[in-house]
């Protein structure tokens, strides 16, 4: 089977992963944001059923990106190596360093905010690359293929549910600083998304 590969969008998705990557440690980690999709996922599923997140990451992840080649293709999965490869390796070479900013561990609002930028211009790199850097976004691309809705809000859909479900456990203010940086987060990667990429030559 014949198939493109472009240097450009692997050289995006690298870039978005590394975005995301920054943002992720040294602003979500320290500031103790949750997340929805599957990260808020596993953390229900250890709290109420005791289920360790190696696990359910695991399978959850395993499972959306099934669910993300079946609708989305062979170069989806080849892109989101790039990403979630690239992800791994720039959060490992970022845990060497100390955080840049350990004060919005204080500064809830500005922490929301600013990683929501982050994870926004990030994932949407990787997305408009046609890399998944997670499975979330994974199912999230998958599932706008096939509802044909905007990205941004299968995002949003998918944030809220699992945020909702987690009510049954976190704090009130806490999850209301989460549902800020998700819903920011999530209009930002739909903008991002449709933002043209550079045209270049594809390897085949």
């Amino acid at each position: 089977m014949k198939r493109n590969f472009s240097i450009k969008k692997a050289s995006a998705n690298l870039l978005g992963s590394a975005i995301l990557a920054f943002g992720l440690y040294h602003i979500h980690a320290f500031a103790a944001i949750t997340e929805g999709g599957v990260l808020g996922m596993t953390l229900l599923l250890q709290h109420w059923f005791s289920v360790s997140p190696a696990v359910s990451g695991l399978v959850l992840n395993a499972a959306c990106y099934l669910f993300g080649w079946r609708v989305l293709g062979r170069d989806f999965i080849l892109y989101s190596l790039f990403a979630g490869g690239g992800f791994s390796l720039f959060y490992a070479v970022f845990e060497q360093f100390p955080p840049l900013w350990p004060q919005l561990a204080q500064q809830p609002f500005a922490a929301a905010v600013l990683g929501a930028v982050f994870v926004g211009v990030g994932v949407g790199i990787c997305v408009r690359a046609d890399g998944a850097p997670s499975g979330d976004d994974a199912l999230a691309m998958g599932l706008a293929r096939l509802t044909r809705l905007e990205l941004q809000w299968v995002y949003l859909v998918s944030d809220l549910l699992v945020l909702g479900l987690s009510v049954s456990y976190l704090p009130p203010v806490r999850l209301g600083w989460s549902l800020l940086t998700v819903v920011l987060s999530g209009q930002i990667i739909g903008l991002v998304q449709k933002l043209p990429l550079p045209r270049g030559r594809s390897a085949k």
